[in-house]
């Protein structure tokens, strides 16, 4: 369906920003992506895109076109649900996102597992610390730690995950042990922020007596990698904020202790988020309940 298969290079075009992300998205090298936007151009005989070296954007016939185009793909994508829905054997492919350290310690694991029960159905796993736009990039289940407040969103609670302050022993022998909250900024410590555009932690919120209060941290380097910020704290270079699942490792060996154990930072959730129609879909129905059991069960083992 090469007419259809150019349709939905331009929709991806137009919500991922690119050619080249689009083609990524649909598997396609970018000479061939652009190549079928150029197809689509010829056949409806107008020009979908403004081309310039550095970026392209849609003419107001291409943005009119849009929302034609995005319900021809859903249209198709809802038939071929049903028809699948009729199958024992569900196939197609699912876009999914997870934070980096959630991702590499519990969702990628259980990816080829899922793959093993249901061959005909490709996973494409993006990990990212960063605030994905389930939306705009097409998203059918997205694995996130933290607040959940997007309502647009159906949501799927895996597990309430208490999070903690710890810094390894070195650093607290260099430094010292905040004594209270306050200190962390009077004593000029050095708290390691999860940092990127649209990011929450550039204040800490830690349960105090007087009730939850925000803290102003700041350290001298931050990183948009969890994981490399739990490095850098075992190499005794500052203080992090962590579910603690996601360190016990680091806290059973003793490289990382905890502080401030009388006022931590508020319980985090562990859930799957979906647009409410992805769940339509056979196939993001059986990911989302077989992921959701393995999570459950990986996240006991690593508590226990």
């Amino acid at each position: 369906m090469p007419y259809l298969d150019s349709i939905r290079v331009f929709v991806r075009t137009i919500e991922l920003g690119s050619i080249t992300a689009a083609g990524r998205d649909q598997r396609l090298t970018p000479a061939v992506a652009s190549n079928r936007i150029k197809e689509l151009e010829n056949r409806l005989g107008v020009r979908l895109f403004n081309r310039t070296t550095r970026r392209i954007a849609p003419t107001e016939i291409g943005r009119n076109y849009y929302n034609y185009a995005t319900k021809v793909v859903e249209a198709l994508d809802d038939a071929e649900s049903a028809i699948a829905g009729f199958s024992k054997q569900p196939k197609g492919a699912i876009m999914v996102t997870a934070p980096l350290g959630v991702g590499r310690r519990i969702i990628a694991p259980l990816v080829p597992e899922f793959n093993e029960v249901y061959p005909e159905v490709d996973v494409r796993l993006r990990l990212s610390d960063r605030k994905v736009d389930l939306f705009g990039e097409g998203v059918d289940a997205a694995f996130v730690l933290g607040d959940l407040h997007d309502s647009n969103m159906k949501v799927r609670k895996i597990s309430d995950c208490p999070r903690l302050l710890c810094a390894a022993p070195s650093y607290l022998e260099k430094h010292g042990e905040p004594a209270t909250p306050q200190a962390l900024i009077d004593d000029n410590h050095k708290c390691l922020l999860l940092r990127f555009p649209g990011s929450e932690e550039y204040n800490w919120a830690l349960q105090t007596e007087d009730g939850l209060r925000r803290y102003n941290v700041s350290g001298p380097f931050d990183a948009d990698d969890g994981d490399v910020l739990t490095e850098w704290a075992v190499a005794g270079k500052g203080i992090i904020n962590k579910p603690a699942f996601l360190v016990t490792k680091e806290l059973k060996s003793g490289a990382l202790v905890p502080i401030l154990q009388s006022a931590p930072p508020p319980t985090a959730s562990f859930a799957c988020l979906y647009p409410h129609r992805r769940l339509q879909d056979p196939k993001v129905r059986l990911f989302v309940d077989f992921m959701i059991d393995g999570c459950k069960k990986r996240v006991r083992e690593m508590v226990g």
